[in-house]
């Protein structure tokens, strides 16, 4: 049957017949799932060949969206069109603007009354697809509006396809260009409405006249109240980088109500913005509040605002008893590991110390946590703070690097070529591309090299951009000078080094620009943070990240994402699959950028000893004592996968952190090795269960009935197959060849007839505290792990797994050796096929004395081979061409570079009629005869996923 036909029959006459990827799909917003338009149509933009838009309304924001998906077609030399309109004026001058500054796309103006259209229409090489419904080119329609569209496709020669297709020529040939006359005409008409929503300042809500804190600060306030309280006298926030710490810090003063405050900074140039909003929180007399710096010496003030440089010098510690302010409070409290911080706090005997940072983790040689009694009073971090709608929203843009004759910008680049005439044209070219909101920039650009940052900025300067340059060099003076400069429109970018990393308000940025290797995903965070507070002279700010071959562009993903688990797939799939952004911001690569990320991936070395023990120790000063296994996961520090491919268990890796003072058996140690291995990826819930039922147990026994019982209670499948399987597993009676060796003496239960019990080696063992802490810390982070995965199914679509996994999630009475399975497995009593594919097997592959050729054809077809030697006539290609009854599973990796476990891609069925035999040449000059054939997915690859293994 035809693909568009299927797909037809599946919508509108049988939902349970097979799709593809034509399947017609109803689309709306659900961001708690993080599904949205706006996935769908950078998915269709991204592959089709032309395009047409008919849309009434178009934000700058909603065509940043779209902006990475319209330059990649552009090298590809594919042009589309949009019709507009001005219907009720909502469309922005500036939007308009903007639209004329994409070189492939052409703009028409309808002059339809009452313009309202929204449809989107794409064509592909061999069909046309397009979304209808009730979305604008907005971000709120894209993502986050309740919304409702349906994706359609039509062949060419279909009915609707060429109504719509004459309709929308029609209305083109009705309009008018859009050209730069008519945009100024526009604007001279245009009447702007003033903004009125105090939301969308970076001031904290008024109410009757009053400040008010917003919902960040009223929780964290509680909780300072609650840790006072319980007679606690220290407290850490952490807070992301324009959430208000300032104005959370003057609430908390106002409710502890101190008879003198310390409010301590590191940069003088804070100090005043500072004590202007505690003026606007606490009020009182202006001489209650003064300053205690270099140039003023306000030290009978009631409220205290002072510069680390001065407060912590013996001459002014002199000045004050050791107890002399009640509240002292400490911004950028990461920097406290410095001597004059340590004598300050050690001097002074407040009955509250507060610290305040967006980064704990940036000192190296002091544990902040530790100075603040492991007191965190409250933490939010950018996602949070985004889906609070604490900050402005942001579109980042991975953007190509400049590349002329094979060579791109890296690490060890001469500065003589950052500063090519040609390369600035070509930044100036993209900046001007990506925008800023409503066309004006106020920009911040970060360099790697003094120098490079001087010279760019005479560049500008000499192509017409004003723009100046600041670096450790300038005084707070010519800083202070420079941003007012900025701020008021004089000059377009200053161009910087780190001095901007934290510390400095500039709300009214609204471009970020980084022209350096990113280093940490702190700093990535801190620099991208600078443009992130409200502002009303924005709507959002633009991030422009220009990526070369650096060896840490894998960071990228992790900074935007928040994963720090230093899992590569998740690191992959935060680079290819962006919806986990909250709210109206967007993250885009272009598609160069993305595979010079995939590569930097692939090359990282996330876990060695060396990084695991910097995160280990991190995490253990947060938490003051030995982390547990399970505490990794929790605080979403690192993946325990990743702990456990460097060491059998989690005791083996403390003695490598030299934190374990304990001895274990072999035996024990086997034992853990086994839970660790085995059980702890959490891919079957089954054995987590019953080892926890088991464990809680006073006789450590149960029966088959009883099992079945438990895994009833928990929502498992409880047929006897699985039954057989997860006793097999915990018995070892599975395990074959050497995975039998290694866990030989580590079963953990013994089969009685039908009763199962603990083995008496593990029940001595889980006498020792030690070992049953560990062993108990091992299912907790199994359960935790667990939660990724599909409990009503024994297989997740688009979940990893190595062979012997799936084999086992399926029943497989015992375990086949992973060179024994190959390319495919087969139970013949329970009709099971297992195919397991690796798409691109390098040009010097040796694991086959053929050259496969599998393929993902489309989202819903692969292109297989069989084995060397098999022909029609074989017995797994005889299943082929009458599958009825069999379940056959597709697993695909992308290539062996990422390692040996399968994405699951779901089960498939033979097209029959595709199945042939031909010869194929060996290594040996000679041929063999093979199979080879389409299978289609039962259900389409999800479109992300497919676009990354293709």
């Amino acid at each position: 049957m035809d693909l568009l036909e299927q797909s037809l029959r599946k919508a509108f006459i049988n939902r349970k017949e097979i799709g593809s990827q034509y399947d017609p799909k109803l689309i709306i917003n659900q961001p708690e799932k993080k599904e949205f338009l706006l996935n769908n149509l950078q998915d269709e933009t991204e592959k089709c060949v032309s395009f047409i838009f008919s849309i009434a309304f178009v934000t700058q924001d909603g065509l940043n969206a779209i902006k990475t998906y319209l330059n990649d077609l552009n090298q590809k030399g594919v042009k589309g069109r949009l019709i507009t309109s001005t219907y009720l004026q909502f469309n922005h001058p500036d939007v308009f603007e903007s639209l004329m500054k994409i070189p492939n796309l052409e703009v028409r103006l309808s002059e339809k009354r009452g313009f309202h259209a929204k449809g989107y229409l794409f064509e592909h090489q061999d069909y046309h697809s397009f979304i209808i419904g009730s979305s604008n080119l907005t971000m709120s329609a894209l993502k986050l509006n309740y919304e409702w569209n349906v994706r359609l496709t039509s062949y060419n020669h279909g009915e609707i396809i060429h109504q719509m297709k004459m309709h929308l020529e029609e209305q083109w040939e009705q309009a008018i260009p859009l050209t730069q006359e008519w945009v100024t005409e526009y604007r001279e008409n245009y009447i702007v409405e003033e903004i009125t929503d105090l939301s969308v300042i970076n001031d904290p809500p008024l109410k009757e006249n009053y400040i008010v804190p917003n919902r960040m600060q009223e929780a964290a306030l509680s909780s300072l109240k609650a840790l006072r309280e319980s007679g606690e006298q220290r407290g850490l926030v952490i807070s992301a980088t324009g959430t208000g710490k300032t104005y959370l810090a003057a609430f908390d003063v106002l409710n502890a109500r101190p008879n003198k405050m310390l409010f301590i900074v590191h940069r003088e140039q804070i100090l005043k913005d500072a004590m202007r909003s505690f003026q606007r929180v606490i009020g009182g007399s202006s001489g209650d509040y003064g300053i205690l710096s270099g140039n003023r010496k306000d030290i009978n003030a009631k409220y205290l605002f002072a510069t680390i440089q001065t407060i912590s010098k013996l001459e002014y510690h002199q000045l004050f008893e050791p107890d002399e302010f009640d509240y002292i409070l400490i911004d950028e409290v990461h920097k406290a590991g410095a001597n004059s911080y340590i004598k300050t706090i050690n001097y002074f005997e407040p009955q509250f110390l507060l610290g305040v940072t967006a980064t704990p983790e940036r000192t190296d040689k002091i544990n902040i946590y530790e100075l603040f009694d492991y007191n965190i009073a409250y933490e939010i971090r950018l996602q949070e703070a985004l889906e609070e709608d604490l900050l402005s929203p942001f579109h980042y843009f991975g953007v190509t690097d400049y590349e002329k004759d094979g060579g791109v910008i890296s690490e060890v680049t001469d500065l003589k070529h950052l500063v090519l005439e040609d390369r600035v044209k070509f930044l100036i070219e993209k900046l001007d591309y990506y925008g800023v909101s409503h066309n004006k920039v106020r920009g911040l650009v970060f360099c790697s090299r003094k120098n490079e940052a001087k010279l760019l900025a005479e560049q500008f300067n000499c192509l017409g951009i004003p723009s100046s340059h600041l670096t450790g060099d300038h005084s707070i003076e010519d800083r202070e000078y420079e941003i007012q400069r900025l701020e008021a429109g004089e000059i377009e970018y200053i161009f910087t080094v780190d001095i901007f990393n934290e510390g400095i308000d500039i709300p009214m940025v609204n471009q970020v620009v980084m022209l350096r290797n990113t280093q940490s995903s702190i700093i990535f965070i801190q620099q991208m943070g600078r443009g992130l507070r409200k502002h009303k002279s924005k709507e959002f700010v633009t991030i422009v990240d220009f990526i070369g071959n650096y060896k840490n562009n894998y960071m990228i993903p992790m900074a935007l994402s928040g994963d720090i688990s230093g899992n590569k797939d998740n690191l992959r799939r935060d680079t290819f699959e962006t919806s986990y952004i909250t709210g109206l911001s967007s993250i885009n690569f272009e598609q160069e950028a993305k595979e010079r990320i995939f590569a930097s991936i692939d090359q990282a070395k996330l876990d060695t000893i060396a990084e695991l023990r910097k995160t280990y120790t991190k995490l253990k000063e947060r938490l003051n004592r030995v982390p547990n296994l399970s505490d990794f996961k929790e605080s979403n520090t690192l993946d325990p996968l990743i702990i456990m491919n460097r060491s059998d268990n989690y005791h083996g890796f403390l003695k490598k952190m030299k934190d374990s003072v304990q001895v274990l058996s072999d035996i024990d140690n086997k034992m853990l090795k086994f839970l660790s291995k085995e059980i702890l990826p959490g891919k079957r819930q089954h054995e987590i269960v019953l080892m926890k039922a088991l464990m809680e147990s006073n006789s450590y026994m149960m029966t088959r009935v009883e099992i079945v019982q438990l895994f009833k209670q928990f929502n498992l499948d409880y047929s006897q197959r699985t039954v057989d399987s997860v006793i097999k597993t915990l018995s070892l009676d599975f395990y074959t060849g050497t995975l039998k060796m290694a866990y030989k003496g580590a079963e953990l239960i013994n089969i009685e007839g039908e009763t199962i019990k603990f083995t008496q080696a593990f029940i001595e063992a889980l006498k020792v505290d030690y070992f049953a802490d560990h062993a108990k810390d091992v299912i907790k982070t199994a359960w935790l792990l667990s939660k990724e995965f599909d409990k009503s199914s024994p297989l997740t679509r688009y979940q990893k797994y190595y062979r012997r996994d799936t084999i086992r999630l399926l029943g497989w009475k015992e375990q086949i050796v992973d060179q024994n399975i190959g390319g495919y497995v087969r139970d013949d009593e329970e009709k099971i096929f297992v195919i397991f594919v690796t798409l691109d097997k390098g040009e010097d592959f040796q694991g086959a004395e053929i050259a496969y050729e599998d393929a993902l054809l489309d989202e819903s077809t692969m292109h297989w081979v069989s084995k060397a030697g098999r022909k029609l006539s074989s017995p797994e290609i005889q299943i082929m061409q009458n599958p009825k009854d069999w379940a056959i599973h597709v697993f695909v990796k992308k290539s062996d570079d990422e390692g040996l476990d399968f994405y699951y891609l779901g089960e498939v069925q033979p097209k029959v009629d595709t199945i042939h035999q031909l010869e194929k040449p060996t290594g040996d000059g000679k041929s063999k005869s093979v199979v080879e054939m389409e299978l289609k997915f039962k259900e389409p690859i999800e479109s992300r996923l497919f676009k990354y293994l293709r």
